[in-house]
């Protein structure tokens, strides 16, 4: 059984989201190591913290293929697949928003609400 091929629309619904969290990595990457010294982390202790969350991976993930593997339901073989699918989906696009949101944060609470002391490290959004 052939598989029929995708319209540009399915394609472009399930490649929407990736943007958004693309951008949500790019702030992570960009400004962790100046949120790590602001939360009290010194210098020689950044690397370890960057390590932590591959390192973390290559723990839970074997496991949960290992049990993924193993597992036969009514919905057939790895039905965490069809839950983790949707799930990303939802992680996607409120990855996609909280990214949006916490850029504009700093420039909504001084410009707009008129806070004060909403900057806590140089950077290029303000």
């Amino acid at each position: 059984m052939d598989k029929p091929p995708r319209t540009f629309w399915q394609i472009w619904n399930m490649s929407f989201g990736f943007p958004g969290i693309q951008f949500g990595w790019g702030l992570q990457m960009a400004n962790m190591s100046a949120i790590y010294e602001y939360l009290g982390a010194r210098a020689d202790q950044i690397p370890i913290l960057w390590l932590a969350a591959p390192l973390t991976g290559l723990i839970v993930q074997p496991i949960i293929g290992h049990a993924s593997d193993r597992t036969w339901g009514r919905l057939g073989r790895r039905p965490y697949f069809l839950a983790a699918a949707r799930g990303f989906a939802m992680q996607s696009l409120f990855i996609g928003l909280g990214a949006v949101i916490a850029s504009a944060l700093p420039y909504l609470l001084t410009n707009v609400f008129h806070v004060a002391g909403t900057r806590l490290w140089p950077g290029p959004f303000l």
